[in-house]
């Protein structure tokens, strides 16, 4: 694929209703959609290396802009041949800006970024947009993201105002940053964030404005951080409703499976979550009947795998008994373990959601998991 044209492109195979299955295809190939990426914060999915997710099938792992240009550091990282080679994984990459964990830190913002001090040493830093790209850049993801505002939910009217002008303004600043030229032998993509809280209203607004931009694809952020999820998806769904057809779109930070399935039926294309590996380092299971706190006493003596309807090498070996005597023993096996059933179980279900859409019955999907699971 040429990088003169269109830095990647997104192609449907099938639609059902809003909802579409596709493939995104960039010039390090294609990958599949819908499409969940797990968060492998600092160039790993934790407990995890390159060679499991593979296994898993994983297409696009996302990695945190912040935790890396702080340690290693982005020139660290482009001197090993980006991060490709950096973490020895084959697939795509996605990166993050840094700006949610940003503005976790209660950082001072101006009109030119946003100052902030490190988790690790108390070092200042000032992350503006064309730095966030900058850093991108060095970093050589395949597809980056543009440095946006993400106010906590609920918020003021007033500040989720003010976060889609600055994230709009932002935007545009990254754009003209953005030189998609040929990293490592890639082009580059650089998506748009939509942000505008749980009101419709805004959300269209700012969709419109990030639409007007320009970009190669679309994320939509500042959701799932504290609204319930019947706040959620009628913002979501106004958003994607002005978002073009021929662009993925990515909900940012939305992981459980509710969500996600709900989300595909509005249109959906590419997900991202901490939760089922942050889940899993905590006990907690994902299984088709719900989720299983595998602490539990009653789990001491139960020789069932983590879920009887799963296919993932944890299942088909280990039982529920024996993970539950590794967690407790505080053994480092059992994270890895469970953090593996559930990147197999949550992935799995995206592909049900998939297959449901190429045959045209994704409703029924969508009332099976929303009949037996919680979250």
């Amino acid at each position: 694929m040429s990088h003169s044209g269109p830095v990647l492109r997104f192609e449907a195979t099938a639609t059902d209703a809003s909802a579409r299955a596709g493939s995104v295809l960039t010039s390090r190939g294609q990958f599949l959609t819908p499409c969940f990426m797990p968060v492998g914060t600092r160039a790993a999915v934790r407990t995890l290396s390159s060679v499991d997710l593979e296994s898993l099938g994983v297409q696009v792992m996302l990695a945190n802009t912040y935790h890396l240009m702080l340690r290693p550091g982005a020139e660290v990282i482009a001197r090993a041949g980006g991060i490709h080679e950096f973490a020895g994984w084959n697939g795509h990459v996605l990166t993050d800006s840094g700006g949610y964990q940003v503005y976790s830190l209660n950082p001072t913002v101006d009109d030119s970024g946003a100052t902030f001090r490190s988790t690790y040493d108390g070092s200042s830093h000032h992350l503006t947009p064309e730095r966030a790209v900058q850093i991108q850049h060095l970093l050589g993801s395949d597809i980056q993201m543009v440095l946006d505002v993400c106010p906590p939910l609920p918020s003021e009217p007033g500040l989720v105002r003010a976060a889609v002008d600055r994230t709009a303004a932002w935007a545009a600043r990254a754009k003209a940053a953005h030189q998609p030229a040929l990293v490592g032998g890639h082009a580059q993509a650089l998506f748009g964030i939509v942000q505008g809280g749980i009101d419709p209203c805004l959300r269209r607004e700012s969709a419109e404005r990030t639409l007007a931009i320009g970009f190669d694809g679309y994320g939509i952020g500042g959701l799932s951080v504290g609204e319930s999820r019947d706040e959620m998806l009628p913002a979501l769904a106004a958003a994607v409703e002005v978002l073009p057809t021929e662009s993925p779109r990515y909900l940012m930070g939305v992981g459980d499976a509710i969500g996600i399935v709900e989300a595909i039926a509005l249109g959906v294309d590419m997900f991202d979550c901490v939760l089922p590996t942050r889940l899993a380092r905590h006990g907690t299971v994902l299984t088709s009947a719900g989720r299983l706190n595998l602490r539990n006493a009653g789990f001491a003596s139960d020789t069932n795998p983590l879920d009887p309807a799963c296919d993932c090498i944890v299942c088909a070996r280990w039982s529920r008994a024996y993970l539950r005597h590794l967690l407790c023993v505080h053994e480092p096996t059992a994270p890895r373990l469970v953090t593996i059933h559930n990147l197999h179980w949550l992935l799995a279900l995206v592909g049900r959601a998939r297959e449901a859409i190429l045959r045209g019955e994704l409703d029924r999907l969508r009332a099976e998991v929303a009949r037996t699971l919680k979250g």
